[in-house]
């Protein structure tokens, strides 16, 4: 696999505060990568780094490839509709027959036909959020960038787009970076764990995950890779999960 994203020696300093820390990651095509850490400690920041919101203090960032981001907060437009909110994913596709044929793809693939004329609010969090992937796979984008996509959803439903997610990347195969607070969920999608440390952060350990996708909870190695990553955060912060 060839390098698709890089970060080198990064710094990022919000007026006197400094949030990261001389970082560095590379990041591989194809290759999902989850970022957890401490509360506060600058994972969105780094995120936005990524994709091109924020700009390093010292250091360089390279980003091979068009770029989507998945919010934690519901990001559909409240006035359009299901397909209306895709298409927006495809806006730059000219030809009206193609854009129509690839939004009906995308439908089929997080599989709410049916709900094609919905408003956002006449759907559950997890079709919303189903809603939010579809627009972000679309258009043949190359990376995808999720903040904390599942947060505001229940336990249950957080289990079940989870699998969504990753169904829908074996069959739109695309560079994936994950923040979240959840370790079970970094562990269960993630082929790469990177923990980092208290503000401002720097890598603490990194843990690579090696059965294949998609995986249980229950899953042997996501329990260990849980466990192991809740001590390297036990040890930074003294306070447990996050």
């Amino acid at each position: 696999m060839t390098g698709c994203l890089e970060l080198t020696d990064v710094s990022v300093f919000f007026d006197e505060v400094e949030v990261i820390r001389e970082l560095s990651l590379g990041i591989l095509q194809g290759e999902f990568v989850a970022v957890v850490g401490p509360s506060g400690c600058g994972k969105t920041t780094l995120l936005n780094l990524v994709a091109g919101f924020e700009r390093p203090s010292l250091g360089s960032v390279e980003c091979h490839g068009q770029v989507r981001m998945v919010y934690q907060e519901d990001g559909l437009f409240p006035w359009a509709t299901v397909t209306e909110n895709i298409a927006l994913g495809l806006r730059h596709i000219g030809d009206r027959r193609e854009r129509k044929r690839q939004i009906g793809d995308l439908l089929r693939l997080i599989r709410i036909e049916g709900f094609e004329h919905h408003y956002p609010r006449q759907l559950s969090g997890g079709m919303r959020q189903l809603v939010e992937l579809a627009r972000a796979l679309a258009g043949g984008s190359d990376v995808l960038l999720m903040d904390e996509p599942f947060s505001a959803l229940d336990y249950l439903t957080r289990l079940r787009m989870r699998n969504e997610l990753a169904r829908l990347l074996s069959e739109m195969p695309r560079t994936a970076v994950l923040v979240t607070h959840d370790i079970e969920e970094a562990a269960q999608l993630a082929d790469r764990i990177v923990v980092l440390t208290q503000r401002p952060a720097r890598i603490r350990h990194e843990f690579t995950i090696s059965t294949p996708r998609p995986r249980e909870p229950t899953n042997p190695e996501v329990v260990d890779a849980v466990r192991r990553i809740l001590a390297e955060l036990n040890v930074e912060s003294g306070a447990g999960q996050h």
